[in-house]
């Protein structure tokens, strides 16, 4: 006996811009409401996450039992964020980390005490377990994997340990790890630990130690050296993919007009930010197409022969460039933390794109939410023909798991 197509859902990863997530999925939810998708029904096989996306993602299968419930509680946390829920931005806080560490970078060869226990990062993200220790109930999601509400989660961190981009994946199914070139999966029971490393900015935020391979490693942002963000959820089993992106895959050329200024830390820091969080998606969406056309001109006695099977793709990204909508909202920002983004560059426009992974004040989520809410709505037939045919009633999902 086979069992049914599984659809996947992939979050990519952006900090902040997470928030157009959550719009997306309401309007997802809308469209497969009124076409007769009961609103508790998780329409995700398959969720993964990376970054930010990784708290989305596990989130949402905590709630795979009751879809609606758990788009709620995010919805709820998106819509009223702010910045101290995720990392310190008192002054007290921000001396500690942010101050101490620039402070270091130019004239830390003058401060021995420091060379023993130099700071970590830019910003100290304590706060963050609070909120998911708040957001989370894990055993719940256990039980959702147990009662088949949903087949797996994922979410992904890399290693500065072992240089190395690993897959954290829970399910009950029987789903072997695979390895792959620079990254490889590790079945593990997902906690809080994973998610703090897959969200931990380069630089900005430090990194997070978990146990595995039999040692403790070191682990910071899931984007980074993510060659195959759309993988993780092949690889377990996905037939179809949604794919949320937290940036506009492809930018029109900026204009030559006006004076050219030589580039402040800020926009280098968001150019390579953007490189991590944007590129690899649009690489993998350009060879999955490229597999997906190869698939359809061969003939059925050749696809057996091949390991590769096509994959059908949706793919939401925002509409609007993120970096600008973030510059009309930096003044929500505490102070100490605006002075501390300032001194590189990052309030003036150009340097807002640094400032968007980082503005988790509600004027701006609620901006994204808004704004990833229209761009699903305006693909309704595109999701109804991604989801097919919501109107048939809901079927058991005790079918039998074929083991890849």
């Amino acid at each position: 006996m086979t069992s049914k197509k599984k659809t996947g859902l992939v979050l990519t990863g952006g900090g902040a811009r997470a928030a157009y997530q959550i719009g997306v999925l309401q309007g997802v939810s809308s469209i497969l409401r009124e076409a007769g998708w009961p609103a508790t029904r998780n329409p995700y096989d398959i969720i993964c996450g990376t970054s930010a996306g990784a708290l989305n993602a596990t989130a949402l299968a905590c709630h795979a039992d009751n879809f609606e419930d758990g788009l709620q509680l995010l919805l709820g946390v998106w819509e009223h964020f702010k910045v101290e829920q995720v990392y310190r931005a008192d002054s007290l806080g921000v001396l500690r980390s942010g101050a101490k560490w620039l402070t270091l970078l130019s004239f830390g060869w003058l401060m021995r005490k420091w060379h023993a226990n130099p700071p970590n990062s830019l910003l100290d993200n304590t706060p963050l377990v609070t909120l998911l220790n708040r957001m989370l109930n894990l055993p719940r999601l256990d039980a959702a994997l147990i009662d088949g509400h949903l087949h797996a989660l994922a979410v992904t961190a890399s290693s500065y340990t072992a240089g190395q981009h690993i897959t954290f994946y829970q399910t009950e199914a029987d789903i072997a790890p695979w390895v792959r070139s620079q990254r490889i999966a590790l079945r593990s029971q997902i906690g809080v630990e994973h998610l703090l490393a897959s969200a931990a900015i380069p630089l900005i935020f430090p990194a997070t130690p978990i146990y595995c391979n039999g040692r403790r490693e070191y682990f910071g942002d899931g984007s980074m050296r993510q060659l195959a963000p759309i993988s993780p959820a092949i690889h377990l089993g996905a037939d179809k993919v949604l794919v949320i992106g937290a940036g506009r895959l492809s930018e029109p050329e900026a204009g030559n007009g006006g004076l050219v200024q030589y580039p402040s830390l800020a926009q280098i820091a968001g150019h390579a930010l953007s490189s991590i969080f944007l590129d690899s998606l649009a690489v993998d969406i350009e060879r999955m197409n490229r597999v997906n056309a190869t698939l359809s001109v061969l003939t059925e006695e050749q696809r057996a022969r091949t390991p590769l099977r096509p994959v059908e793709m949706l793919i939401i990204a925002p509409s609007e460039r993120l970096d600008e909508m973030a510059s009309r909202h930096i003044g929500s920002l505490p102070r100490p933390i605006r002075m501390l983004l300032g001194g590189i560059g990052a309030t003036e426009v150009r340097g807002a794109a640094l400032a968007s992974y980082l503005l988790f004040e509600a004027s701006y989520t609620r901006d994204l939410i808004r704004l990833g809410r229209r761009d699903a709505l305006g693909r309704r037939d595109d999701v109804l023909a991604f989801f097919g045919n919501v109107n048939s009633p809901v079927q058991p999902r005790e079918e039998a798991i074929v083991t890849k």
